[in-house]
């Protein structure tokens, strides 16, 4: 596999914590402790247009195609959505006081993650709260959906993964093999597998067919790892790290491919936050507290 930086888009004035895709296509999103929610293309490169501002640091976005709806996460203010299309500010609620680490919408829900451990379920028609879960003590920080068995997965930084039905959010099972926080997890696109990841810098890939057993626990990189992603073919999957470099790893073996870093690729020079696998031209994109997001060409 050969690697090249093509792009580097600059514009946040502060590390940059999240991105997300548009639609699936060329277009993406990104925020930080700027408070700036910017979209950029990657067809039209470093153009970037200044979407909406928030009076926080934004760790969590969530794009809703179906509504051209972005749901921002404004830490300890609640959560903001605008109008894609026309920037309006269409609801504004303080849902919590606390930071909001990650959003997912599924089935015309939205399920919020917060550092006060409580996740809560909007009704996205209504924009009405239906339910608080309390889940931890400490900060939930991510969230992953599986589709496929109609359930998500939430990590805390109690080092705790919690399994939950997508119909009635009731708790089904809690793994309990991390030794630090779970800053990521992510289910492969045939749900057969979960992956996770965080504070303890170990990547651990768990059977989901096989009521979660642990079928590898891999050393994966130096300091935390803060972001799983996969490919948009299934095939691959990328971890971005506290030790500034970004990992490349087959879906099917779970064997190491390639690192990109700052030595060999003219990486980022601090901690790699969030990463993006686009179906455009199949780019990696990833953005980092050095305030730049960079732009990876991946080729066999």
């Amino acid at each position: 596999m050969n690697i090249h930086k093509i792009d580097t888009f600059s514009g946040h004035r502060d590390s940059i914590y999240t991105i997300i895709s548009k639609n699936n296509g060329s277009e993406f999103y990104s925020a930080g402790g700027d408070g700036y929610i910017i979209e950029w293309d990657l067809s039209k490169p470093d153009m970037g247009k200044l979407l909406a501002k928030a009076g926080t640091s934004v760790y969590a976005l969530c794009h809703d195609p179906e509504r051209n709806q972005l749901w921002i996460g404004q830490n300890y203010e609640g959560i903001q959505v605008i109008d894609t299309e026309t920037k309006a500010v269409l609801h504004n609620s303080k849902i919590t006081a606390s930071a909001i680490f990650d959003i997912q919408i599924v089935n015309s829900k939205a399920i919020i993650a917060a550092g006060d451990g409580v996740l809560t379920i909007i009704d996205i028609a209504t924009f009405s709260v239906q339910k608080h879960i309390k889940v931890s003590s400490k900060n939930i920080r991510c969230i992953a959906i599986s589709p496929q068995k109609n359930e998500f997965a939430v990590g805390d930084s109690e080092h705790q993964i919690h399994i939950f039905n997508l119909t009635d959010f009731s708790l089904e099972r809690t793994l309990k093999e991390h030794t630090n926080s779970v800053f990521s997890v992510s289910y492969s696109p045939d749900g057969k597998y979960l992956l996770s990841a965080g504070r303890d810098a170990h990547l651990k890939i768990w059977d989901t067919l096989n009521q979660y057993t642990i079928v590898e626990n891999i050393p994966a990189h130096m300091y935390a790892i803060n972001h799983i992603k996969f490919s948009p073919c299934g095939d691959f999957f990328a971890t971005a790290s506290l030790d500034k470099s970004i990992k490349i790893w087959s879906a099917k073996t779970f064997k190491l491919l390639k690192i990109i870093d700052r030595g060999r690729h003219a990486g980022h020079g601090t901690s790699v936050n969030k990463l993006l696998w686009s179906s455009y031209e199949n780019q990696l994109i990833s953005c980092s507290d050095d305030r730049m997001i960079s732009v990876w060409e991946l080729k066999p």
